[in-house]
């Protein structure tokens, strides 16, 4: 995974930050046409068992998510995974549904059309989804066939893994590939501690200390990876500890105030430790009654945060004992966290557009 890959030409007028990565092709005389792609996992497209199993299927086919041989991989997945899985999730789903739809697709195009307010009209914001729809060969080549040449690729993931960027660089690069006349790509890798991203998750909670009035035993949960993908040098663990130190740092956070622990356990692997589960567990049992919950590592909520943390885990915690549990909210659309997109995409927008 090519991490902060600067080049440096001429025609490159716009400062390069340290919480990005990039691979470039400049046209040194043409005027850049530019286009900000904002990325994130995906969604089942309709509330089906069709639907959510075939968005299922992609997803866990991608040899960045699951480092399995594929043969036996493809008979697990496709004998056993899929069958069974694919109902439970669909049930998931019915419990967060919306009338609006999938919430990660509606808070994704909010942000979408927020930035794209930000950025005014000389600059294209696109939505694409790794996995699903808006597939990327198509929203790609409608940038390419409106003579994008200058594209700037955001994956909404604060920190860096082989199983949400590296995919995303992976099929993009793949996507690209069959081109003859390739635009400029700047392609942000991170930011996980970047001053725009932990404010605005700062904003989020005192924001909720406000409403609630009260400052509760917070629990920053990320989603989790197996320990074999750290062991091979896959970054996330150490990105996430970074993010939750400078979000405690910022909130002036006691370490009797605050932990970190990791979620969305799949398998029968070792995840990264501690468990959220066991966490809230130990806290009902050690006497704190009141948790407030966030996962910085999500940029828009979605079923790992409205099902499995305000629902599942929610309920848990109440049967051990707990009195109080709030989820506070993904940064989603807030004002802070446009600023922040804006403040990532600005360095590679023309010098006119950064003014």
């Amino acid at each position: 995974m090519p991490v902060h890959c600067h080049q440096t030409l001429i025609s490159d007028i716009a400062e390069v930050d340290d919480y990005t990565g990039r691979f470039s092709r400049n046209s040194l005389f043409m005027p850049a046409k530019t286009a900000v792609l904002l990325t994130n996992l995906g969604t089942p497209d309709t509330l089906s068992k069709a639907s959510v199993k075939r968005f299922l299927k992609q997803f866990l086919s991608d040899p960045r998510v699951v480092e399995i041989p594929r043969i036996p991989w493809w008979l697990i997945l496709n004998l056993i995974i899929l069958p069974f899985r694919s109902p439970k999730s669909l049930r998931a789903y019915q419990r967060i549904w919306t009338d609006e739809g999938s919430p990660l697709m509606t808070y994704s195009k909010k942000q979408q059309s927020a930035l794209q307010q930000k950025l005014g009209d000389e600059v294209q914001v696109a939505l694409a989804m790794r996995y699903g729809n808006p597939a990327f060969d198509t929203v790609v080549g409608e940038l390419l066939a409106s003579d994008v040449n200058n594209l700037v690729v955001l994956p909404l993931y604060p920190q860096n893994s082989a199983t949400t960027t590296a995919t995303t660089y992976h099929h993009l690069a793949r996507t690209l590939a069959p081109r003859r006349d390739l635009p400029s790509v700047h392609f942000i890798d991170n930011y996980h501690e970047h001053p725009a991203y932990i404010e605005a998750l700062a904003q989020s909670v005192r924001g909720h200390w406000e409403k609630s009035g009260a400052r509760n035993y917070l629990l920053m949960s990320f989603h989790g990876l197996p320990q074999v993908n750290i062991d091979r040098g896959d970054p996330y663990h150490r990105q996430c500890l970074q993010t939750a130190n400078l979000l405690a740092h910022r909130l002036k956070l006691d370490t009797s105030n605050w932990s970190c622990s990791f979620q969305s356990r799949f398998g029968k692997q070792v995840w990264l430790k501690p468990y959220t589960s066991e966490v809230l567990a130990q806290l009902a049992n050690k006497g704190v009654i009141a948790v407030d919950i966030i996962c910085p590592g999500f940029a828009a909520d979605c079923l790992e945060t409205l099902d499995e943390i305000q629902i599942e885990y929610r309920a848990l915690f109440m049967r051990q004992g707990g009195e109080q549990f709030h989820y506070i909210p993904a940064l989603n659309d807030d004002d802070e966290h446009i600023e922040m997109m804006h403040a990532l995409v600005k360095p590679y927008l023309s010098p006119r557009l950064n003014q």
